[in-house]
């Protein structure tokens, strides 16, 4: 697929090692939209984010006077702003699938990516250890259900991919290792949308050198 720019008069303030801005770019490089993006620190936020943002938090979305502070907020804001390539069903039962599937994703798999995090940074390896297995375990298991659709339960793209690519990204980072004799599927997967072009122009430098 080709990435199109389109006209656009957005910002998107965005830390280029977090899963939840990557989720955004993504959505923001699938639909083609011409966007600033602005690589910020958490320690040292831009001034302008305090009094856009009440939570001054990352990621943020600014377009024209309209602000975002919620990743899967902006998401559907995109694709409903921007509605090709859709990123959801069009119809109703479909669409609160995809997002159902949003939610066990987060619940099920990137709380625990944030919860590995956290107990690294607090050299808690212990804890750090228990959460990997957990969350290693759960994506084996899962694997088999990655060899019925070329996507997330699904022939298309969509706006679930968009959450799970991001996480799969950051195993190697996470000390995640998927047996690939184990979880071909999976594997399979994961090529596919790192393949995928969207998917490429929307890597910080940050979460290039993740994979080097």
């Amino acid at each position: 697929m080709g990435v199109v720019a389109k006209r656009s008069s957005m910002s998107f303030y965005s830390n280029g090692e977090n899963q939840y801005s990557h989720r955004v770019r993504i959505v923001l490089a699938e639909k083609g939209v011409a966007v600033e993006i602005h690589d910020c620190d958490e320690d040292n936020l831009p001034e302008d984010l305090t009094s856009m943002n009440p939570y001054n938090s990352l990621p943020t979305l600014l377009d024209r006077d309209l602000v975002l502070y919620e990743p899967n907020v902006m998401m559907e804001y995109l694709d409903e702003r921007f509605p090709h390539p859709p990123l959801l069903p069009v119809y109703p039962v479909a669409r609160a699938e995809s997002r159902l599937y949003m939610y066990r994703i987060q619940r099920d798999w990137c709380d625990l990516a944030d919860q590995i995090i956290e107990a690294s940074l607090a050299d808690d390896e212990e804890t750090a250890e228990s959460v990997r297995k957990e969350l290693r375990d759960s994506l084996v298991t899962t694997s088999p259900i990655f060899d019925d659709k070329p996507f997330f339960m699904s022939e298309d793209f969509t706006l679930v991919d968009c959450c799970l690519a991001p996480l799969l990204w950051r195993l190697p980072l996470l000390g995640i290792d998927i047996p690939e004799d184990q979880c071909k599927p999976l594997v399979k997967y994961m090529e596919r949308l790192f393949e995928r072009e969207s998917f490429q122009v929307s890597l910080s430098e940050a979460e290039r050198e993740m994979r080097d």
